[in-house]
Parts: C-alpha cells; structure tokens; sequence
C-alpha cells in the first residue's frame, strides 16, 4: 500500500532556544508554539524521518547528516546558562542520508555527507515542539553557500520524491530576519515583505510562483527582511518539493515582538 504524500513546510522559527526560556520569554512564542504543535495534524500522517533544511547550516556543497547519534550544536551566544545543556536527542537517519546524496548526485547536484554534523537551534527549537518526545528520526540537509535560490529549489525538485516515502521536508528559517531592526521599527518592511510573500506564494500558477521566489530581492523592503538571505532560503527547497502545489499559510503574526509580521506556509497537504 503505497504511503500518503506528505506536505512540505516552511516555518520560521524563533530565536535561539526559545522553548527552553519561558521564565524569559513570557508568552511571547505563545503563538508560533501553538501553530508548530499543529504541525503533526497537518502533515496529515506520521511521517518516518524528518529532512530539515536549517540557515544555520552552510556548506560548499549540499552537505546531509549522516551521524546516526546527532549530538547538539548550541549555535547561538548570550543566553541562560541552562540552554547550553539542553538535549533534543532524537535519532539520526544514516541510510536516509545515504539516498539523499545519491538523489541529488543523479540530478546532476553536487552533494557531500557529514557523518558527525549535529542539531543546529534551528531544527531542535522547533523539533521541541512540533514533536516534543524527540522520536521521529531526523537528518539535516546545509544550504549550499552562494545562497542562490535557483539550486535550492533544484534540490527540493530532486528530493520531491521522498514525499511519498513518508519523509516530511521542512524549511526551517525565518520570513523576517534582520536582528539590527527588530521590534516597532520592523512594522512597516516586516508587514511589506510578508504582504508580498503571502501573495507570491499564493499565485496560482506554479511558475509565476516560483519566478518571483528567483526574484525575491525585487520585493518591497526585501533587503530590509533579509540583509543576508539564508533565513529564507530553506523555503525554496521546500517550495521546489511541491512546486506546483496550493500553499497555505499555517502561521501568522503581524506583532511578533512588539511589531514584526512573520508566517509559516505549508505546501501541498489536505
């Protein structure tokens, strides 16, 4: 019985290790955790692995965890002492990570295996609450430096396969993510570029869609969003997995942080 097509997401996903700090974030992730905690929902079924593309991860080349034991990356700097000891152990995906590489090795993609790369924040954080028992097995996958949207969409079209072999695909970055601007004076590029994303990701045809995430820095406010883009590169992967699938968006919030507008979107699903 062959296994139902999974979506594919892209979400953003907070700052450093948001989930362990309530005592100093108060509700200020109350929103994003509600809609990360969706997610299982969503997908619509159990996935067997989840493949996360995370920006806190560059290579030369496409590079997949192969470690089958990810140890943890504290990747991040000036937070409470007890984030440095926290632990989101779920297994690694070594075979998996296996038939990546070849995948993208056939189409024509470059691509390298890292056999003791660990969880870098921006899959733990999220991982944390999406699925808090830490028992589905993950892998990573870096962007490929040179941040070039085309080669990221390539390498979800390539992956795009793994979709019916139970492998949730996950983007994990932000939609807004310039730490020089945040709070009241990210309202109005933040409210831009989430108005122009919404609207690109929703066009309805596929390749309209996708010309105008090859041509993001045309978008208002683009550079003001992102200085540099490796928070919004993990979406062309997860884009070009489903490219010519309905978006939705599964997360919304116009306030976040006393003022920036950020989302999440799910691609394919229902």
């Amino acid at each position: 019985m062959p296994m139902q097509k999974l979506p594919t997401f892209f979400i953003s996903h907070g700052g450093g290790p948001w989930p362990w700090m309530r005592d100093q974030t108060g509700d200020a992730y109350d929103g994003l955790a509600a809609a990360l905690q969706q997610m299982p929902q969503q997908a619509g079924a159990r996935p067997k692995a989840v493949l996360m593309v995370s920006a806190h991860w560059e290579e030369r080349n496409f590079t997949v965890m192969a470690n089958p034991h990810p140890p943890m990356v504290y990747d991040y700097s000036g937070f409470p002492e007890h984030t440095y000891r926290i632990s989101y152990a779920a297994p690694g995906a070594p075979q998996l990570a296996q038939q990546v590489h070849d995948m993208l090795e056939r189409a024509g993609i470059g691509a390298s295996l890292d056999a003791d790369r660990g969880f870098d924040h921006g899959m733990y954080a999220p991982m944390a609450v999406i699925y808090p028992q830490a028992d589905v097995p993950t892998l990573q996958l870096s962007l490929k430096r040179g941040l070039d949207p085309r080669e990221h969409l390539a390498v979800g079209r390539a992956l795009s396969a793994l979709r019916e072999e139970g492998v949730l695909i996950v983007g994990s970055g932000l939609s807004y993510h310039n730490l020089r601007a945040f709070g009241p004076v990210a309202k109005r590029p933040s409210a831009a570029f989430d108005d122009w994303l919404q609207g690109a990701l929703m066009a309805a045809d596929p390749a309209e869609r996708t010309n105008a995430l090859i041509a993001w820095e045309a978008a208002p406010a683009a550079r003001q969003a992102h200085p540099r883009e490796e928070h919004l590169l993990p979406l062309m992967v997860a884009l070009g997995a489903a490219e010519s699938e309905v978006a939705t968006r599964v997360y919304h919030e116009d306030n976040f942080f006393g003022g920036i507008s950020v989302s999440s979107f799910m691609f394919g699903g229902h």
